[in-house]
């Protein structure tokens, strides 16, 4: 099992200067939680839900809507993503790619094949692998 076996192919990214509020609406959309940075074909960062709710507003906010939506367009992911991207490669061990989630405490890993973003690896996909192959193994005792 290796990892383009498993992974999103040609996973939904996002451009430097894209602002957290189009960021963060293409990710409730897709219901995604990790969009990869490019810039000119070269990955340049991830950013997470979990990194957008960080620098969200608080629903308790003081803000008028106004100001707040101006405030949202301004701010870019490259002001809040992570620069330093675990990453792997289509034919990496399915094992190999859950130990880089596991040891990092991270939740996916883009898929570089020449420098290029091909895909991306969650946990969940991770997950569903290694189901897929439990349950070939009982099968295969079974008959």
């Amino acid at each position: 099992m290796f990892v383009r076996e498993w992974m999103t192919k040609g996973p939904l990214t996002a451009g430097p200067t894209t602002s957290i509020k189009t960021a963060w609406k293409l990710m409730q959309e897709r219901r995604i939680r990790h969009l990869p940075v490019v810039d000119g074909g070269k990955l340049v960062g991830i950013v997470t839900d979990r990194d957008l709710r960080r620098v969200l507003p608080s629903p308790a906010t003081s803000l008028e809507i106004h100001e707040l939506h101006y405030l949202l367009d301004k701010i870019t992911v490259s002001e809040v993503m992570t620069k330093d991207v675990i990453t792997t490669a289509p034919f990496t061990p399915i094992p190999d790619a859950a130990r880089t989630l596991l040891r990092n405490r991270i939740g996916a890993l883009p898929v570089l094949e020449g420098g290029t973003v091909v895909g991306i690896l969650s946990q969940m996909d991770v997950l569903e692998a290694f189901t897929s192959a439990a349950e070939a193994r009982v099968v295969e005792r079974a008959a």
